[in-house]
Order: structure tokens, then sequence, then C-alpha cells
């Protein structure tokens, strides 16, 4: 067996104290051109609920809606899934959570934005309404991002909603405090170690609350989830660099599997991690 990344040893040495934080979107799932279509690997859904009887808390955190992720997850037991950046999550039961709260005005003004981006959009670009937030999307339509990134600044100066950059996307929230960093700070609190996966620019506030949480006590790694297209400011802002969902999966087994002893060497997991080290 390969040595656990030495950041990884404190979670690894008490399980029943760690929490794992998860993205869904380039960690858990392969990048898609059609967001509909992204699906986990084959083996994630077991996974979680592997993980989630062997470490204090399992939570997947996402951009996406809570009723996606369950869906697509299986809903996976005593798993927290969390989505759109904590408006929406269901505890470790299934239950929801009522989390949306002044998000929740907001509901009629994203509606209409994404009825108005639905119509006026050019042919192959996606436009994603996910209730409490809608994302366009220029994967399939590389020509089509001039349109988008105009039509938002334009949503958003007329409406107030918040355009937040992703991989080739901008979506539109309401102006509320909500993103992957307070729902590792609000679910984080009070462990002894975490650790969080990301693949994007959203993964950006999360490792930020965790470095936080470090400065505070708490033992943690961030871990970046990188392909050929990732935003460099993700590996800049982590302790370690996996390749692709692939690499990040591995990374999990192993940390399921190591048995707790000697800290093991560190490094970088997969041969497309930038940089060709572990920070």
């Amino acid at each position: 067996m390969t040595d656990l990344p030495l950041v990884l040893v404190p979670i690894r040495d008490q399980p029943a104290r760690a929490a794992l934080f998860l993205d869904f979107d380039g960690t858990l799932a392969p990048i898609v051109d059609d967001p509909a279509a992204a699906a986990p690997l084959p083996g994630v859904p077991d996974l979680l609920g592997a993980l989630s009887r062997r470490f204090g808390l399992v939570a997947v955190v996402s951009g996406r809606p809570v009723d996606f992720l369950a869906d697509a997850l299986r809903r996976p037991p005593r798993v927290h899934l969390v989505g759109l950046y904590g408006m929406e999550q269901l505890d470790s039961d299934g239950r929801p959570v009522t989390a949306a709260g002044p998000a929740e005005p907001w509901r009629p003004v994203v509606a209409e934005v994404s009825r108005r981006a639905v119509a006026e959009a050019p042919e192959g670009a996606g436009v994603e309404p996910k209730g409490l937030t809608v994302t366009l999307h220029w994967r399939r339509r590389p020509d089509a991002e001039g349109w988008i990134r105009q039509f938002a600044d334009q949503q958003a100066a007329a409406t107030g909603l918040v355009p937040q950059p992703g991989r080739m996307s901008i979506e539109l929230r309401p102006p509320v405090d909500a993103d992957k960093g307070t729902v590792v700070r609000r679910l984080g609190a009070g462990w002894d170690a975490a650790a969080c996966f990301g693949a994007d620019l959203g993964a950006l506030p999360a490792f930020a609350a965790l470095a936080d949480l470090g400065r505070a006590g708490m033992a943690v790694a961030r871990v970046a989830v990188v392909d050929a297209d990732s935003p460099p400011e993700v590996a800049a802002a982590a302790d370690l660099v996996v390749d692709g969902p692939a690499g990040a999966e591995a990374l999990l087994r192993q940390l399921l599997e190591a048995p707790e002893g000697p800290a093991g060497a560190g490094g970088v997991v997969g041969a497309g991690a930038p940089g060709g080290a572990s920070r």
C-alpha cells in the first residue's frame, strides 16, 4: 500500500473526531459537457457509505440542488448532502434541513432571470435553473462566453443577484452569506481534524475556512482535484493535489483503508498534478 500523505495522517489517526468535506463536480464526478448528465464514478456511492461509518462527519458540499445530489449518489446513509452552497441540505438521516433563510425571497427573481436566459441565450449555450440560483454554461458553445458574461452583468445590475464565476460558466446567486466556506465553518466546528476536497473556484472559500480552523488548532488538509482545465488558483491554495476524480477516489479509499500507525510520506497523487509536488 502506498504511504498515506502526511497531511492526512491526523485524520487517519482520529477518525471518530474527523470530518470530510467533498465537492461533487470534478471531485466525485467527472466534468461533462451536459451538467444534467453528470454522474459519480461507479464506486463512489458505496465508498461514501463506508467513509461515513469510519469518520465522524462526511458531507458532500456542492452548488448542485440537493435533490440532484441525493439521486446521483443514491442517498448514501449517514452522509450530509449540502446543495446550493448551503442553501439546501439533507442531514445524515436524509431529512431536509431548512437552510435557505434569507435566500428564499429571491426565488421568483431567479425564476424570471432563468426564463429570460432560456429565451435569449444563443443556441448551444447552457442554462441550468436550480431554483435559488441559475448557472449559464458555454462549454458546448465557447463563442457564447461573451454573451453570457454580458447577460450575467446586466442581470446582476438589474436584479441584485451576484455573479459567481465557475469553470466555463457563471452562476447568478442571491446576495446572501452562503458559500462552501460558510458550510465548512458551520459543520466543521468542534472536530479535531478535517479535510476538504475541491475542484473549482467554488472550493476556495472552503479552503479558506479550513485554513482558519487550522489556525485555531484543528489539523486540516486541503486537497485540490485537478485536470487540464482546472483554475490554477485551486491547486495554489491546496496542501495536496490529486489527478481528477479517479485520484480523489483512490486517495479516499487509501484514507479509509489505512491502518493507524507511523506517518507515511507526503506527495502528489496522480501524474497530472501541477508543479510536481504537494504543498
